[in-house]
């Protein structure tokens, strides 16, 4: 995470700051970051975005849990409605020094294992990973506690527009 990849939340920890024994760290937004935020998402506002973290490690390899928990306004889908929901999502990520021996070389995952980002430089962004997570934990359609989708009845056959094209033909049965 280089200072050119940083979004409008920006918490940078230093590497050597981080110990095997850990740190518990915290983001929270401000207003004009949750502004900044809510414009790049999409969202008609953020009131309140907060992250709680662990690291663990050393400037090797650092593991990342905790959670990120937001306030915020969806538009629903089905009413396009503004409605204030919440949201919590859960934390792990680890992070590893590039391994310079392995380029060229496959590599074997692991579905259950959990998936290793490689460390940029000096420092691991809390605040981008917040914003990571917060991006990841919305719902794609939202609706509005209580609303359910009611899809439109459907058309009778005699009155679709090819049953009424169907009627202007001549009777073939009568030549």
């Amino acid at each position: 995470m280089t200072p050119d990849t940083l979004g409008p939340l920006s918490r940078p920890v230093p590497l050597h700051t981080i110990t095997p024994a850990g740190v518990t760290m915290t983001v929270v937004a401000t207003a004009p970051e949750r502004d900044a935020l809510a414009a790049d998402l999409d969202l008609p506002a953020l009131h309140a975005l907060e992250g709680r973290f662990r690291l663990v490690g050393d400037p090797d390899r650092i593991r990342v849990t905790g959670t990120v928990t937001a306030q915020l306004d969806r538009l629903c889908v089905v009413t396009l409605e503004p409605f204030t929901t919440s949201l919590s999502e859960e934390v792990e990520v680890e992070f590893k020094a590039p391994d310079r021996r392995r380029s060229g070389r496959e590599i074997d995952v692991d579905p259950d294992e959990v998936p290793v980002d490689e460390l940029l430089g000096d420092r691991i962004d809390l605040g981008t990973i917040t914003s990571e997570f917060l991006a990841l934990g919305l719902d794609p359609y939202p609706k509005k506690p209580g609303v359910a989708f009611e899809p439109p009845a459907e058309p009778a056959a005699s009155d679709s527009p090819f049953a009424r094209l169907a009627s202007l033909r001549p009777d073939e049965t009568k030549t």
